[in-house]
């Protein structure tokens, strides 16, 4: 079976399915659709640990599912703005474990990843995956992608609530 590696940039997920359809990402929709396709060797959800009741139920959630959920401290800057990018911590992830892989699944439209996956692709010759909200999605990021899946309502990939 084709093994498997899913990396979740949690909040572009979360903020691209609001924008675009102002509904939640479905992640148990997620993990039985790729676990049709595949063995699951890995599973990272990147969040931002803001320790309210709300957030630690869904990380909760997402580890019931089968998910590693890797935390980055909250920051808010003096100006008001928030701060929590976990680019890197994915990065080094995907580096990690691409050898083991024959599939790299990334959920976000971050056009940051687009080399990436280009490097993974030649240096591993590691099938790519991009699951993201279309037209919230850079195109750099897909045009690296061999595989782009859309998060649209009839995707199956957002909560009807």
């Amino acid at each position: 079976m084709k093994r498997i590696g899913i990396f979740v940039d949690v909040q572009n997920i979360y903020y691209t399915s609001r924008q675009a359809y102002q509904k939640q990402f479905n992640y148990r929709a997620l993990w039985s659709h790729l676990c049709s396709q595949g063995n699951i060797q890995v599973a990272n959800a990147y969040a931002i640990a803001r320790q309210d009741d709300g957030q630690i139920k869904f990380q909760d959630a997402l580890r019931h599912i089968g998910f590693d959920v890797k935390l980055k401290p909250f920051i808010q800057r003096s100006d008001g703005t928030a701060k929590g990018d976990w680019d890197v911590g994915i990065t080094i992830d995907i580096m990690q474990q691409a050898a083991q892989l024959d599939e790299v699944v990334l959920l976000s439209g971050d056009g940051d990843f687009g080399l990436l996956l280009a490097h993974i692709k030649k240096h591993f010759n590691v099938s790519t995956r991009v699951i993201s909200v279309p037209e919230l999605t850079a195109r750099s990021l897909t045009e690296h992608a061999d595989i782009v899946e859309a998060i649209t309502p009839q995707s199956g990939f957002l909560n009807n609530t």
